[in-house]
């Protein structure tokens, strides 16, 4: 029988994915672990592989946006019928629709009569697929309590719309329904500012679309940037005593093989210390309300072809500076590989980002929605002081705190960049966990 190929569900918070490109054609013969198609969610693209071997029918086309568990497409036997009516060695490149011939149970049908359910639409879970009362109230339990992606939510709320009044023939709103809805109302919808005008006797040399990670990245920051009363201290931090327990710690493992903690890596350590002391950072605001984080989850950011992603230390106030090294690698290593899972990407409460190792002395990082703090790092640099009368070379680096202002005032704010200036004068206590 045919086996159907869903969307996969990546992570807790996932609500939606797009096929963002398929890497199969109809009418190909699949194995198992047969890359099928490029799925974009809001945090990372993935290759989603085959689970079954088969010929492959495809039901949607490149850029569809679906909820988790939606049918993409259906793993066939030689000559077997697809739902809608095709065989395997001839099926279509339009979505197909769904078999008219449907099972369903005697008691299904009536549910589905007293509720006001077209048993037409629901897809069964019975034996062979028939479809069975309890179909039928899920069916009902969803278009009582519709569904809205975080996306779709605010794009109804910029076009003055309410959601729950979107129509969706699956009870979960898409962006494209509210899209088909602004426009049924003669509205505008909200327009990209990559509809800017190219200034006259200019001509684009290449286009590079906005959409998977790029999209999603781009969204985000104007979210952020958009929500939020983001304001920036700078603050220059003394790392002579880092530098040289770390020449210190190189010294002792270089014969063993082991990885001395980078200069970052201290500077995360210190700052979910400081978290500890200065939980009003590591916080979420909802409504009208902030809620100080229990638990100090710290985002990472890594850059990566094409984009940025933030991987999460969980608990990194409880880690030792080598177990935070360990963590901090293997994540980054993830990333680039492009093997990292959504739920590695969730959950953070606070992150740090640095551009240090690109010569940036000083930078403004825009806050992860949801955070209302990001530390930015900028590059090693000599500097010096006066120890009365005689001159002192030192070694520095500036730490850019963005923080939310509706939650953080600048005083706290510039309170825990001087906490963490005290802990990395004094790395040895950075060294031990919890």
């Amino acid at each position: 029988m045919a086996i159907e190929v869903l969307l996969p569900k990546l992570g807790l918070t996932m609500e939606e994915g797009t096929v963002d490109e398929w890497l199969v054609n109809d009418g190909d013969v699949i194995s198992v672990g047969t890359p099928l198609l490029r799925l974009a969610t809001d945090k990372i693209d993935v290759d989603v592989e085959a689970e079954s071997e088969g010929i492959m029918a495809k039901a949607v086309p490149n850029g569809t946006t679906l909820a988790p568990g939606s049918v993409l497409g259906w793993l066939l036997l030689p000559g077997e019928v697809a739902p809608g009516g095709a065989s395997a060695l001839t099926v279509p490149t339009d979505p197909v629709p769904l078999s008219g011939r449907q099972r369903v149970s005697p008691n299904a049908r009536r549910v589905a009569s007293e509720l006001g359910i077209d048993v037409a639409s629901l897809r069964g879970t019975g034996p062979g697929g028939r479809v069975v009362s309890e179909d039928v109230e899920e069916s009902a339990r969803v278009q009582a309590t519709k569904v809205t992606s975080p996306l779709a939510r605010r794009d109804a709320i910029q076009a003055g719309i309410d959601v729950n009044e979107v129509p969706t023939d699956t009870g979960y709103v898409t962006r494209k329904d509210v899209r088909e809805a602004i426009s049924g109302q003669g509205a505008a919808a909200p327009a990209p500012s990559s509809l800017a005008i190219i200034p006259p006797g200019q001509e684009s040399s290449s286009i590079i679309p906005m959409k998977g990670m790029r999209g999603t990245i781009a969204a985000r920051m104007v979210q952020s940037l958009t929500e939020m009363a983001q304001l920036t201290h700078g603050f220059e931090v003394c790392m002579d005593a880092v530098v040289e327990l770390r020449g210190t710690l190189k010294e002792q493992y270089r014969d063993f093989g082991l990885q001395v903690p980078s200069l970052n890596d201290f500077v995360v350590r210190a700052a979910a210390l400081g978290l500890r002391k200065h939980p009003i950072l590591n916080a979420t605001i909802t409504g009208r309300e902030i809620h100080l984080l229990r638990r100090i989850h710290m985002g990472m950011a890594v850059a990566v072809p094409g984009g940025l992603m933030v991987p999460v230390i969980r608990d990194a106030d409880t880690l030792s500076i080598f177990e935070l090294a360990r963590a901090t690698r293997e994540l980054a290593e993830s990333c680039r590989a492009g093997s990292i899972s959504l739920d590695a990407l969730e959950g953070g409460s606070f992150a740090v980002t640095s551009l240090g190792t690109y010569g940036v002395d000083f930078f403004t990082p825009v806050i992860n929605p949801g955070n209302v703090g990001i530390l930015g790092v900028g590059r090693l640099r000599e500097s010096g002081r006066w120890d009365d009368e005689r001159f002192v070379k030192t070694q520095v680096l500036t730490l850019s705190l963005t923080f939310d202002h509706r939650a953080v005032d600048g005083a706290p704010a510039a309170e825990f960049l001087q906490t963490m200036a005290e802990l990395l004068a004094r790395p040895l206590v950075l060294l031990p966990g919890a």
